[in-house]
């Protein structure tokens, strides 16, 4: 849960929901209130603020007037821009579907035209200077998104190994990468059971020579293997590589992010 903002959010229609996969629903926001979102910020982060249960728009953007309610009233979760379209004046965010055990994967399997929500953001984007000689490119479900964002910005001449690990293999899609990038699909149908699938694929790779920058994220259990990986056996300089953990099995999103301020703490310390 999380007390009303201090910046005013967004408040953003849905104009349609598809599902990409049977574990990945596309939400395709639009209208006047995207005038002026930020053009070139796929892949970065946004907070959702979730509207409660059976709540009308008035309602939810009662919340946000100066003189509002200071309760804690609505769930905020963290979620990546997938793509923009000025144009249009369309938003679309992509969301896992993994049953009704979050509010977000709830409000999204149940969106449709006309639903709604409040967006903070976006942050900045994760990479937008390319200069490697060969990329890594890494992600579980939850991060697909920012890791497709990177792919289709990076220079069509680009090489490197792009591992995605997914709950199924209906989930396995087509994904825009440069062709110099080869592509690797697991299935680990139990999300909720450690996995080292991804660890093992990438200490397998020959390693290139020259310049590597990292685009990896998803459960912090895997993170943390990859970053030790990467940093103390591959030494690979810190600022060539974004890796990041979104989740960790048993924690919601809310203790997960109190761990992984504890951990930067104690790294600082």
């Amino acid at each position: 849960m999380a007390s009303r903002p201090k910046r005013l959010p967004r408040v953003l229609t849905v104009r349609r929901a598809d599902y990409l996969s049977p574990n990945m629903i596309r939400v395709t926001f639009a209208g006047p209130e995207l005038e002026g979102f930020p053009p070139g910020h796929e892949g970065a982060n946004c907070k959702l603020i979730l509207p409660r249960e059976g709540e009308s728009r008035e309602e939810f953007e009662t919340f946000f007037a100066p003189d509002g309610p200071e309760e804690k009233v609505h769930a905020v979760r963290t979620y990546t821009i997938r793509s923009f379209r000025p144009e249009s004046l369309e938003l679309d965010i992509d969301f896992v579907a993994h049953g009704d055990n979050g509010p977000a994967t709830r409000w999204a399997q149940r969106a449709t035209e006309g639903s709604f929500l409040g967006l903070l953001g976006p942050g900045p984007a994760k990479l937008t200077d390319f200069y490697a000689d060969w990329y890594l490119v890494a992600a579980d479900l939850s991060a697909l998104p920012v890791a497709e964002a990177t792919l289709e910005a990076l220079p069509a001449d680009a090489q490197g190994v792009a591992v995605f690990e997914v709950p199924s293999t209906e989930d396995i899609r087509s994904i825009t990468a440069p062709t110099g990038v080869e592509v690797t699909w697991l299935v680990q149908e139990d999300v909720h059971k450690p996995s080292t699938a991804q660890v093992d694929l990438i200490r397998g790779l020959d390693w290139p020579s020259g310049t590597i920058q990292t685009c990896i994220a998803g459960e912090s259990s895997v993170i943390r293997a990859l970053r030790d990986y990467l940093h103390n056996e591959r030494s690979v300089p810190k600022k060539d590589t974004y890796i990041s953990g979104y989740w960790k099995i048993g924690l919601i999103e809310d203790q997960h992010q109190q761990m992984k301020r504890a951990e930067a703490a104690a790294v600082q310390a």
